[in-house]
């Protein structure tokens, strides 16, 4: 299952971005792929600036605001994910919440998922999207085995902004086929036009690449299609997994969607411990530690911004 330098053999790209709502619902679909595939394929994120420095501001933000507020509770609608009951303006950028992601992978896969949660939480649970370095850092604040001083100078410094230049880069040269995709889900993800007449991956876009070529799996689609996929680009690989108990979900994951812990933890909820916090579109299941530093269950003040970031 592996290359010969022992890497394997297939790599799986998600190209996202942390303050997108069809990304956020993705989620129970993609933590599942990812729990099927651990150690047995490269799976790497590539943060695609969904709001770009030179996005011109809006005439009206508050009219903006309405109407991106009525977009999200259209997707959360179709996907299931919870939506925060108020809005408090579109992100202004994508840049702080992505340099952060991208800085918190030098802390480890696991440090890196759990922040990359929190920023997606900002905007889809608290409704302050992470916008800035300080609303960024705030979001992150308290994620157990973070190095916050580490996270905000990494996230300030010029090599991971080249690393999110760069995917900004490769989500504008997206595989041909993605122009004109198959139906099927109320997001099928055809790829999106931009200003200067090219065009980039629509959010979320899977691109699984292996001995047997590559595939393309846009915008928001099932379980079997990943699989599928998978499966085409390295025979034999299918994902495969027996689900977790709701316990171990909880342990694993630290916070739960309803989608989320139905589709990788059937069985009685909520096992013990778990903290509710409710939303609009539904509630949200984390664990006690999680709980005990999260923005949603405490009063933060937001962290200053670290000088140059």
């Amino acid at each position: 299952m592996t290359s010969g330098a022992g890497r394997p053999a297939v790599e799986v790209v998600e190209y996202t971005d942390p303050l997108c709502p069809w990304a956020w619902g993705a989620e129970p679909v993609f933590r599942r792929l990812r729990t099927a595939l651990a150690g047995r394929v490269r799976w790497r994120r590539a943060y695609c600036l969904l709001f770009d420095h030179d996005d011109d501001p809006p005439p009206d933000a508050a009219a903006e605001t309405a109407w991106y507020a009525r977009y999200v509770t259209e997707v959360c609608g179709h996907t299931g994910a919870p939506r925060a009951a108020r809005l408090s303006r579109v992100a202004a950028s994508s840049w702080p919440a992505s340099l952060v992601a991208r800085a918190a992978d030098r802390q480890g896969a696991v440090v890196a998922d759990r922040v990359l949660r929190r920023l997606r939480e900002s905007v889809f649970v608290l409704g302050e999207p992470a916008d800035t370095p300080g609303l960024a850092l705030a979001a992150v604040r308290g994620v157990p085995g973070l190095d916050l001083a580490r996270l905000a100078a990494d996230a300030a410094g010029a090599a991971v902004r080249e690393e999110v230049a760069a995917d900004r880069a490769e989500a504008r040269r997206p595989v041909p086929e993605v122009r004109s995709v198959p139906g099927g889900s109320p997001h099928p993800g055809a790829a999106k036009e931009t200003d200067d007449g090219g065009y980039r991956y629509a959010l979320p876009t899977v691109l699984v690449r292996g001995p047997e070529g590559h595939r393309a799996v846009p915008g928001w689609r099932p379980f079997e299609a990943y699989a599928a996929a998978v499966d085409a680009v390295r025979p034999g690989l299918r994902p495969t997994g027996r689900a977790l108990t709701p316990a171990e979900a909880l342990e694993r994951f630290r916070s739960l969607t309803e989608p989320e812990r139905t589709l990788l933890a059937p069985g009685q909820w909520p096992p013990a411990g778990a903290v509710r916090v409710d939303t609009a579109g539904g509630p949200l299941w984390l664990h006690p530690d999680e709980a005990a530093t999260h923005p949603a269950t405490t009063a933060r003040t937001p962290a200053a911004p670290p000088r140059g970031f």
